[in-house]
């Protein structure tokens, strides 16, 4: 059985004569009688009373009218879904981010930009660390990371990866600091003595190599009071007077009560944020969210 057996039978049916369906549907009327027989055919029954006068609709028929009906408005449904796929307004999008990305504007704006063209693209986005995002994306289980990190780290084959935002590194301390009191730039040298909470090596791809560095070409091997997995216990240890940290200057955001922010001097105290993925692996929808976030880098770059 085919659609226009389907898309045949109907307009017989609401016409209840072979010869204004015929023209309805732009066909000759002797093919039109051979496709409802064969319709016939198929099912077993005949849906159509015929006589020199009139047509009418046998009981199979009326039953079998409305079922035909509903089939055609599902395949075209079907139709209709399969070309707003293809143009990126309907899917899902699974997104991976540090727990700074939100806080960057290539990418709050191009999330906002993407809900507000795409409304019907579900968005998952799910918190991890850059290698754990590397690794999501290889295997195909997210579609798009956002990867914080001065170098972007090798990547699988296949992985492209495209740096969407430069970001100053800053100290984070408590407010009563003898560094913070200045309201100045620090320089790593001002820290040798300093205990540091950070986090847990392997979090960042890359991130606490980098801070190492810093430390290392200060010329002292940092001290660490604490290692944690999450931005928030980091934040809330340094409020208590753990210790100080470095961080991205974009999470200066988040004001926590007694915590406060300080420019480092080093000039290359820097840190990028990288959006990431599968060319092979991604959507339309996808391509969208990936193309909304390089040109909000391009305008922002061009500013």
């Amino acid at each position: 059985m085919e659609l226009r057996h389907l898309r045949y039978f109907v307009h017989v049916a609401e016409e209840l004569h072979f010869g204004r369906a015929a023209r309805r549907l732009g066909v000759s009327q002797p093919p039109l009688s051979h496709q409802i027989h064969v319709l016939e055919e198929e099912i077993g029954t005949r849906l159509f009373e015929r006589t020199n006068r009139r047509v009418e609709l046998t009981e199979v028929g009326k039953l079998f009218l409305p079922e035909a009906r509903a089939a055609l408005e599902q395949a075209a449904h079907a139709v209709e879904v399969a070309r707003r796929a293809h143009r990126g307004e309907i899917g899902e999008v699974t997104i991976g981010m540090t727990a700074s990305a939100p806080f960057t504007g290539a990418v709050t704006k191009a999330i906002l930009a993407f809900r507000q063209s795409s409304p019907d693209v579900r968005l998952t986005m799910s918190e991890m660390p850059s290698p754990l995002q590397i690794e999501a994306l290889n295997a195909g289980s997210l579609q798009v990371g956002f990867l914080r990190g001065a170098q972007l780290p090798d990547l699988p084959i296949g992985l492209t990866a495209t740096e969407i935002y430069e970001d100053r590194l800053v100290l984070v301390l408590r407010e009563d600091h003898p560094l913070a009191q200045s309201g100045g730039p620090v320089t790593m040298k001002e820290l040798a003595d300093e205990f540091f909470v950070f986090y847990v090596r392997g979090l960042g791809a890359g991130f606490h190599e980098q801070w190492l560095a810093l430390c290392h070409r200060a010329g002292f091997e940092p001290k660490i009071a604490q290692e944690v997995h999450e931005l928030s216990t980091l934040l809330g240890l340094i409020a208590a007077g753990l210790g100080v940290t470095v961080l991205a200057a974009s999470l200066q955001a988040l004001q926590v009560e007694h915590v406060v922010y300080r420019p480092l001097k080093e000039v290359d105290a820097m840190t990028k944020m990288w959006i990431t993925y599968n060319k092979k692996k991604t959507s339309p929808a996808c391509d969208a969210l990936i193309n909304l976030v390089l040109k909000h880098h391009a305008c922002a770059a061009a500013a």
